[in-house]
C-alpha cells in the first residue's frame, strides 16, 4: 500500500480542502490518503462519500482528526489507523 501522507493543521483555508482533492484525484487503487487535520473535514468527506471512495475519521487524544481515505474498498483503512 502507498501512503499518501498529508499534514494540513497548520494550513489555512481552503488549502487542506484543495490538497487532499488533488491528492484524490491523483491516487491509484494501491494507495491511500492519511491526512492529520484540526477539525473534522465534513466538505471533504461529503466529496469522498459521493465519488465512492471509502473512509475512515477518528480523533485522537490531541484533539488531532486523523482522516483516511481510499478508492479502493477492499482496503481495511481501519488497520492503517495510526492513533
Amino acid at each position: 500500500m502507498n501512503k499518501i501522507f498529508l499534514d494540513t493543521r497548520e494550513m489555512e483555508h481552503p488549502e487542506p480542502l484543495q490538497s487532499s482533492l488533488f491528492h484524490l484525484k491523483s491516487m491509484s487503487d494501491e494507495s491511500y490518503l492519511y491526512m492529520l487535520n484540526i477539525r473534522k473535514p465534513i466538505p471533504l468527506l461529503e466529496i469522498a462519500k459521493e465519488k465512492g471512495f471509502s473512509f475512515v475519521v477518528d480523533q485522537d487524544q490531541n484533539q488531532i482528526w486523523h482522516i483516511l481515505i481510499s478508492k479502493n474498498q477492499n482496503i481495511s483503512l481501519e488497520e492503517l489507523l495510526d492513533v
